[in-house]
């Protein structure tokens, strides 16, 4: 019986809230380990029990991020249960999250994101132009590892120089493009055409083995290390939401609007973009290093 419930509970994510295939796998994998926990039906479950799996997560040692998005995950699942009438009393109610200490994200100077750009445009293969129109895009529009893997073919107006991007839920929005990603993209696309030779896709970075029909997020991200040891930066540094990062932080650092950078970014809340204001930026720094008295050497 339980299968069948988060079979119905994973079909009304997508189909009414249009929950992203991530978020779907993960709700799956969170059940199905509070099933396994429990060793009942679902239906079943009470509040104790739930509290004995949040503190055997605690225990194992699951990050306090992990743990909440877990809670958030039952949270709906037990909702669901209860609008269907499969259960009258919410075991959920009195289970709160974790509190979360809030870490900084993240994010490469502008000097390493110019060294990672020049390896990738500076090698002629046609997978390294594909890296690098890719690897401009997320920079210069701020985009999630998979909002820019699915991107479709016709998804830039050239003319406006203008992305549309759809993101988390299945919600749109229109955010602007540099030239010189434009330019990359411009100079991928022949390139493209000749990985394509006969075939037609929908995608603007089609792949030929995944089943998806575009490259996928693990491949992105191998390309984006192989790159980083082109570029002689730390692999351990780079990875597709440091990029993401970046484009906010040295956004944030020349000044931008931070209603501007939410909507750019697609953050639902504001308080999720506010995290970059905590980030010190270039000039602040250089300036007081230059000024500070400390960093005066004495004579």
């Amino acid at each position: 019986m339980t299968d069948g419930l988060i079979d119905d509970f994973l079909d009304m994510q997508a189909a009414e809230h249009g929950a992203a295939q991530n978020t779907i796998d993960a709700y799956r994998r969170d059940l199905e380990l509070l099933s396994a926990f429990v060793g009942k039906d679902l239906t079943l479950v009470g509040e104790r029990d739930v509290q004995k799996f949040v503190q055997a997560l605690s225990e194992k040692g699951a990050a306090p991020t992990s743990i909440s998005r877990r809670i958030s995950a039952l949270n709906d699942f037990f909702k669901f249960l209860l609008s269907e009438k499969e259960i009258t009393d919410n075991p959920m109610v009195n289970i709160s999250a974790p509190k979360k200490g809030r870490r900084l994200p993240k994010f490469l100077t502008r000097d390493e994101v110019n060294l990672m750009l020049a390896a990738a445009e500076h090698n002629p293969d046609i997978r390294h132009k594909r890296t690098a129109a890719m690897l401009k895009l997320m920079y210069a529009c701020g985009l999630r590892v998979s909002e820019l893997v699915g991107l479709p073919l016709n998804c830039i107006n050239y003319d406006r120089q203008q992305i549309l991007i759809k993101g988390k839920g299945a919600k749109e929005r229109i955010v602007p493009i540099a030239k010189a990603a434009i330019d990359d993209v411009l100079a991928y696309l022949p390139e493209r055409r000749k990985l394509l030779k006969d075939r037609e896709t929908p995608f603007l970075f089609p792949s030929a083995t995944a089943r998806s029909g575009h490259i996928t997020r693990d491949g992105f991200f191998k390309n984006l290390k192989n790159l980083a040891v082109l570029a002689g930066i730390d692999v351990q540094k780079v990875s597709p939401h440091v990029f993401r990062h970046s484009f906010a932080t040295h956004l944030i650092n020349r000044e931008v609007d931070l209603r501007s950078l939410q909507k750019m970014l697609g953050h639902e809340n504001i308080s999720t973009t506010e995290i970059y204001t905590h980030i010190l930026s270039d000039e602040l720094r250089d300036d007081v290093q230059k000024r500070h008295p400390l960093a005066r050497r004495q004579s």
